[in-house]
């Protein structure tokens, strides 16, 4: 009885964990269905990165697109209004220049309406009725002014405008444009003290070197050659290279030696 029931109970054990050798781990197949779920989930997060950052790139692609475009246009218009200035201070020098030789101040060139005037500046608004926007407008008048040859009004003009707005951005160039105005009548002791009075005030201004030189082109007119000679010599030492030391020389070559 025992020899057989052995062997039996062999057999039933032997198929009972052949049974259970064949059905799946259930933590197995918790811990697989958990690595899909987190397979899928990193699968779209990673989607939406790439996504988002896409986006994101094509939106600065644009942004500096639109940038590029307002630094060329903000480019063009600062060309064009140095080209406009370019053309209407050259035609102020040439008749003033004529006047300085004894000719008649040509009235050809651009007008006042085809050349924006200095009221145009960068950065000044020349829009509504402020105060503000009220002296680029004076100054304007004043230059237009001086380039028409009327030359009183001009004077009248600029005197006004520093009395009224001494520390104006275009102060310097009012009180240049003053001097000249008083050096093209002829007003030499007022040219020469307003002239001076730029490089005093304005030392860095664009128009000091040209200021320092008409200073020396007046003390020449009022015959006093000893400080000319200094003056223009001060020019070419200050600012070599420049147009403005180029014309002192030549100017120096038509000073008298003797004081």
């Amino acid at each position: 009885m025992n020899r057989l029931t052995l062997p039996a109970v062999l057999l039933v054990l032997s198929c009972g964990c052949a049974s259970m050798s064949s059905e799946p781990d259930p933590t197995q197949l918790r811990i697989d269905d958990m690595d899909r779920r987190l397979g899928a989930v990193e699968r779209v997060v990673n989607n939406q990165s790439v996504a988002e950052l896409a986006k994101r790139n094509d939106q600065l692609t644009a942004d500096l697109r639109t940038l590029r475009g307002q630094l060329e246009e903000l480019q063009n218009a600062q060309e064009q209004l140095k080209s406009q200035q370019r053309a209407l201070y050259a035609d102020l020098d040439k008749r003033i220049a004529a006047a300085d030789s004894g000719g008649s101040p040509s009235t050809s060139g651009p007008s006042p309406s085809a050349v924006a005037p200095a009221a145009a500046a960068p950065g000044v608004t020349t829009l509504g009725g402020s105060a503000t926007n009220a002296a680029p407008r004076r100054y304007g008048a004043a230059f237009d002014a001086l380039k028409a040859g009327q030359y009183p009004a001009a004077i009248s003009g600029f005197e006004s405008f520093l009395r009224d707005y001494p520390t104006h951005t275009l102060a310097d160039n009012a009180q240049y444009w003053l001097a000249e105005a008083y050096y093209v009548t002829r007003d030499y002791e007022h040219a020469l003290s307003a002239f001076t009075r730029v490089g005093q005030q304005w030392p860095d201004s664009r128009k000091a070197p040209d200021a320092q030189l008409k200073r020396g082109y007046t003390q020449f007119e009022l015959k006093r050659y000893g400080a000319a000679r200094t003056t223009l010599n001060d020019v070419i030492a200050r600012w070599p290279g420049s147009e403005a030391a180029r014309l002192a020389k030549e100017r120096l070559k038509r000073v008298p030696a003797s004081p």
